[in-house]
């Protein structure tokens, strides 16, 4: 299920985009190749429909070795909250949809 909320982030645009963004980013880190990481795709898609106050972005992780290195991505899916460009906050995926909305509503 797709959301026309999530953003998808290329690496030519991935630092700006987060360094002027109007409200906190939200980034799943992920890859197609990923089975975790499709499971849990639905369920970041919901969420971003459902709460306000972030900006719901994916960043695929076979496009840009020197950006998931540069920010410490190690296993996917991961999160990472980003504000004016800096992460602020790194979080594992959680694949229940009720979990993942609570924690995405304390991020806001």
């Amino acid at each position: 299920m797709a959301s026309d909320k999530v953003v998808v982030l290329s690496a030519a645009a991935f630092e700006d985009f987060l360094k002027a963004a109007p409200k906190p980013v939200l980034v799943d880190f992920w890859a197609t190749w990923c089975g975790p990481c499709k499971s849990f795709a639905p369920v970041f898609a919901q969420v971003a429909d459902e709460v306000d106050g972030l900006i719901f972005a994916k960043f695929d992780v076979d496009e840009s070795r020197e950006i998931a290195i540069k920010y410490g991505i190690r296993a996917i899916p991961t999160l990472k909250l980003f504000k004016k460009g800096a992460v602020v906050e790194t979080i594992p995926a959680i694949f229940d949809k009720a979990d993942f909305k609570a924690k995405a509503l304390s991020l806001v």
